[in-house]
């Protein structure tokens, strides 16, 4: 009888209303190839998607159905809501760790949060925890049994009254020898009803690097690091039109950097180009890369229908501190070259960072404002270990170190403003934002944004009221002119 090994992931949709709202939902595709690769060894495997799940108790209907031998709660950590490490999937993850030890089951876990905070996932009841990269880890484990973790790299466990840590694991680079994720085992169609529903395309994700070399400071890295390795172009042009098969019409390349080797971008155009599909990628990736008008064509000729640009602020002061390496130029003329070729640009937008002051939040919205972009996403300094940042704030930092949801907006550290402060001006930026969209677009004639504009005006303004009296320094109040 085959070993029996139940997949899962941490992050429940459900239980974070803002991206449950959005009707966006997106497989665990991390999770999926984790199940790909021991399948291909030879195990039995099955998941529990907790995705679309109404809560961590229902994977007790998997563990009484299948009997697993070994439960791995293995996250997606190509997506950027796990990498937050939200408290409420913490405590989601304990549940299912408890169920699966009640279960008899021997239980690992793998997540960005486990990797910070592997201790607290041992005190529940993980008899493993697999730190950073881990399908190599995993494959070790499971093949000895548990019974010698302390002859394999990158795991924590508990030996006695003492949690054990094994020397790190070296990146794997060979990513083509992993097979394509386990997409069979997924309930695809719920994703796909939700998606038509609310969007009216279907959208699926697809990774096709691992890491990033880039040193932002903020930036938190603790699954792929630094070291940046690729797929090839062909293997990744072979899911995709798996993927198209099973109904998508959309991607999200969910890589931190996409198309970064030399070439790659090129070589992927052709594939897609000899398999003929017709494809619609929302990518990531860096306002300094996209400064070439060739590079953008090629992504172009692949299908890139959208650019989401970690532009962050719009004082060059703040991006120099970030460790940014990018120009406040680059972010315009990288806007301007996408646009001209008919791309969507979409701004990744950060608050509170350390030292800045009103003048610079000025200077983001007076970007914003000035680029117009497609779409816009906010978020404040959030300091996570293993980042300069962290290093930087850790001192100030009190109980509470980690969101309880993607909308939490907490500053955990002592930063220029109030908390309130930033709350506020997370609504007021969007107000500003919807309401330069509709001056732009009476500019070009749109009687529906005519209509629009003095509601969305007032809104501004309404907002603008309520920043003013969080500004610490009240001789800024007597030069309030938000540009």
């Amino acid at each position: 009888m085959k070993t029996k090994i139940l997949f899962s992931n941490t992050y429940f949709y459900r239980f974070d209303k803002k991206q449950w709202e959005s009707k966006k939902p997106y497989p665990p595709y991390g999770t999926m190839l984790a199940a790909a690769i021991m399948r291909s060894t030879g195990y039995d495997v099955e998941l529990f998607d907790a995705s679309l799940a109404k809560s961590p108790a229902d994977i007790s209907d998997c563990l009484t159905k299948f009997q697993p031998d070994y439960l791995v709660i293995f996250d997606d950590n190509f997506n950027y809501l796990s990498k937050m490490c939200l408290t409420v999937m913490r405590e989601a993850c304990f549940e299912m760790i408890r169920l699966g030890k009640k279960a008899g089951c021997k239980v690992a876990v793998n997540s960005a949060d486990a990797t910070d905070h592997f201790d607290k996932y041992v005190q529940v009841g993980a008899d493993v925890v697999m730190l950073g990269e881990a399908e190599q880890t995993l494959q070790e484990l499971i093949s000895q049994n548990f019974t010698k973790p302390d002859t394999i790299n990158g795991i924590a466990f508990k030996d006695g009254e003492y949690i054990v840590t094994t020397p790190k694991r070296k990146p794997f680079n060979k990513l083509d020898s992993y097979p394509i994720p386990a997409w069979d085992l997924l309930s695809i169609g719920e994703y796909k009803q939700i998606w038509e529903k609310s969007q009216g395309y279907f959208s699926l994700n697809i990774a096709t690097t691992r890491g990033c070399p880039f040193k932002c400071n903020w930036c938190a890295k603790p699954i792929y690091g630094n070291k940046y390795n690729s797929r090839s172009p062909k293997q990744v042009a072979e899911e995709l039109k798996l993927l198209v098969e099973k109904g998508a019409s959309h991607f999200w390349v969910c890589d931190d950097i996409f198309g970064l080797k030399p070439g790659w971008v090129n070589e992927f155009k052709k594939h897609i180009q000899e398999i003929g599909l017709k494809i619609k990628l929302k990518i990531q990736s860096r306002a300094d890369l996209l400064v070439k008008e060739d590079a953008i064509q090629d992504l172009v000729d692949a299908g890139l229908n959208e650019v989401w640009i970690g532009a962050e602020s719009g004082s060059q002061k703040i991006l120099d501190a970030m460790d940014k390496g990018i120009t406040l130029n680059e972010i315009e003329v990288a806007t301007q070259l996408l646009r001209n070729k008919g791309v969507k640009v979409a701004f990744f937008l950060q608050y509170g960072y350390i030292g800045e002051q009103w003048e610079d939040i000025q200077k983001t919205l007076t970007m914003v404002k000035k680029l117009l972009p497609d779409d816009i996403g906010i978020s404040i300094s959030y300091p996570l270990p293993g980042t300069l940042f962290y290093d930087k704030v850790k001192s100030q930092l009190q109980s509470k170190q980690n969101w309880e949801n993607s909308n939490d907006l907490a500053m955990m550290y002592k930063s220029t403003f109030s908390p309130r402060f930033y709350r506020q001006l997370y609504k007021y930026t969007h107000k500003v934002y919807r309401k330069e969209i509709a001056m732009n677009n009476v500019k070009n004639y749109s009687l529906l944004a005519a209509v629009k504009l003095p509601y969305l005006w007032l809104q501004e303004t309404i907002s603008k009221n309520y920043i003013l009296p969080y500004l610490s320094d009240k001789s800024l109040k007597k030069q309030q002119s938000i540009n």
